[in-house]
């Protein structure tokens, strides 16, 4: 019996392309997870949510003209998080409604060029929902160096990411530059969502960003900490979530965010959310 069980698990492994799946969605877990704190202690969870939209309009329109979806996608994502900033600064419009105005106008503009012209890039159900037949080794190296450029950021930027995080008002007057600082987390979050787009799905991906942050954060009051928990939590709902994508035959986005429920769901009950009662302290040892 108990081999039998070991053997299914260990069945999907001896195919290639979940073998991709699984480092794709490991290494998206960990770097949703990392980013995903910044979002969250920022109060800009939708920011996720709207930027993947605005991403999906570049990726159609990079697949309209020609143009490789990577980068035309990343410069649509992160003209988009520019734009949002600089409307709802110099016309005095809530963030939130700068983020729903221009990231669901993108995201409709995205569908309508897709409907006209069609598609000759990736999969428009691959990009909406994620799927494991779509993941390249190109996808995986894209993966990596995003992931390699988010930790450096993180590592040379901790102390500005930091204060502008938590005060940012103190932080531009101490000599920070928060505008710079502030455009550096959008670049490194446009490029996040873009290299889960296969993998995660437009319509799930913020999920991943705010999931493993909000459990990390119930499970510790400590910064550094809460960013170590948070990549760890999203790698292994990655994990997991993709395995179970395979046994269960559902797209993979479907079961990374299920599973980042469910340990959410756990954790609550466990802790009674009194994690989220008290702001994260910012210290840096």
């Amino acid at each position: 019996m108990i081999e039998t069980v070991i053997e299914t698990l260990l069945e999907p492994f001896g195919y290639a392309f979940f073998v991709k799946g699984v480092v794709v969605a490991t290494l998206a877990g960990a770097l949703c997870g990392l980013v995903g704190v910044y979002v969250v202690l920022r109060g800009m969870s939708y920011i996720g949510h709207g930027l993947s939209h605005a991403i999906f309009g570049g990726f159609a329109a990079s697949s309209v003209i020609g143009l490789n979806y990577v980068l035309g996608a990343g410069i649509w994502g992160f003209a988009s998080a520019l734009a949002i900033n600089r409307v709802s600064r110099a016309h005095r419009i809530g963030a939130d409604a700068a983020i729903g105005v221009i990231t669901t106008a993108s995201f409709a503009l995205g569908v309508a060029l897709l409907t006209v012209f069609g598609n000759r890039g990736p999969s428009f159900d691959a990009a909406l929902f994620g799927s494991i037949i779509g993941i390249s080794t190109a996808d995986v190296w894209t993966l990596v160096a995003v992931s390699a450029l988010t930790v450096a950021v993180v590592l040379t930027r901790y102390r500005a990411l930091l204060f502008a995080t938590f005060d940012p008002e103190v932080a531009d007057v101490s000599g920070v530059r928060v505008a710079r600082t502030d455009a550096l987390l959008m670049l490194v979050l446009s490029l996040a969502i873009l290299a889960t787009l296969s993998i995660i799905g437009v319509t799930l991906v913020a999920a991943t960003l705010v999931i493993p942050a909000v459990v990390a954060r119930m499970l510790t009051h400590r910064f550094a900490t809460m960013l170590c928990l948070s990549s760890a939590i999203g790698a292994l709902c990655g994990l997991v979530g993709m395995n179970l994508s395979y046994h269960l035959d559902v797209p993979s986005g479907t079961t990374i965010v299920l599973t980042g429920a469910t340990v959410f769901a756990l954790v609550l009950m466990a802790t009674g959310g009194r994690g989220l009662q008290r702001a994260p302290r910012a210290a840096v040892l």
